[in-house]
């Protein structure tokens, strides 16, 4: 079997992958899967560059981004789907927020919030920037924000807890916008495309299942993300993965427009998106 590792995040975007592992997905493409959960996507483009990883499920906007700094990474499957969402602290009025605690730039949860803070009519507002979405989460729970940007489960979690409310979402500003989607480097997809195929094949298994069987992905997902399975089905029925969530190019467009406006990127990058493997996978599911 060919052994290929993986590096995952902990999110409703990332359970494809969890499933396709532990329903032997990848098994049946005789491929003998390592998941890794990092501690956060930033760290992951440098892991897949130098070989500690083959493939990985992060935020498209990275992958865009890593283009932009001659890192040869590419998107070949859709995930997450309109993933992040602004959190307010239960006794806070939306309209008296002040502080909005995001991760590190690049990243959806970031993008998300700087989409959406124009139109909430938030003024003034103080970014706190933490490390990692954890640390978003973590501020908003400790009271150092009124507000965090955060994917689900999470986000599902602190409602269900009394701890915040769901304001706005990824596609109240761009509608259909895709989030984490599966990576890889240039190199790998072009000198191992069978592999490539194989994998971006159990992973759209993994899609479907979820979207077919989401009481099971939900407690499956419980293990790698660490939250309560009620929480992560909850969050299921508002946000699910979705494999042509890459496809929607007009969503993607306006974000790297955002990015470019912000400094994050140089110009707007052309060649991270490789979707003939997905194409092939829909057509061709058993070869």
């Amino acid at each position: 079997m060919k052994k290929v590792s993986f590096s995952l995040l902990r999110g409703v975007c990332q359970i494809p992958a969890y499933v396709a592992h532990e329903k032997g997905f990848f098994e049946d493409e005789g491929l003998d899967a390592n998941l890794n959960i990092e501690p956060t996507a930033w760290m992951v483009p440098h892991k897949l560059v130098n070989g500690e990883s083959q493939f990985a499920v992060i935020p498209w906007t990275r992958v865009a981004a890593a283009e932009d700094k001659d890192i040869p990474l590419v998107l070949i499957c859709g995930s997450g789907f309109e993933e992040a969402a602004i959190v307010v602290r239960k006794e806070i009025n939306p309209s008296e927020v002040k502080k909005v605690a995001v991760p590190l730039r690049g990243g959806m949860k970031d993008l998300t919030a700087m989409g959406l803070i124009e139109s909430l009519g938030w003024k003034d507002i103080e970014l706190i920037r933490l490390p990692s979405g954890d640390g978003a989460i973590i501020s908003l729970f400790g009271q150092g924000a009124d507000a965090a940007s955060m994917v689900e489960p999470y986000a599902t979690m602190m409602e269900a807890l009394g701890v915040g409310t769901v304001v706005k979402r990824t596609g109240d500003v761009w509608k259909g916008a895709p989030g984490c989607s599966l990576t890889t480097t240039m190199e790998l997809k072009e000198t191992y495309p069978d592999l490539t195929q194989k994998v971006v094949r159990a992973f759209v298994r993994g899609i479907k299942f979820v979207n077919e069987g989401p009481d099971e992905s939900a407690q499956i997902a419980s293990r790698y993300i660490g939250i309560n399975t009620g929480f992560i089905r909850k969050a299921l029925n508002v946000n699910r993965p979705d494999m042509n969530a890459v496809r929607n190019n007009g969503a993607m467009e306006r974000v790297l427009s955002l990015m470019m406006k912000l400094g994050y990127i140089r110009q707007i990058p052309t060649h991270f998106s490789d979707l003939t493997f997905l194409d092939k996978a829909v057509e061709n599911p058993n070869t």
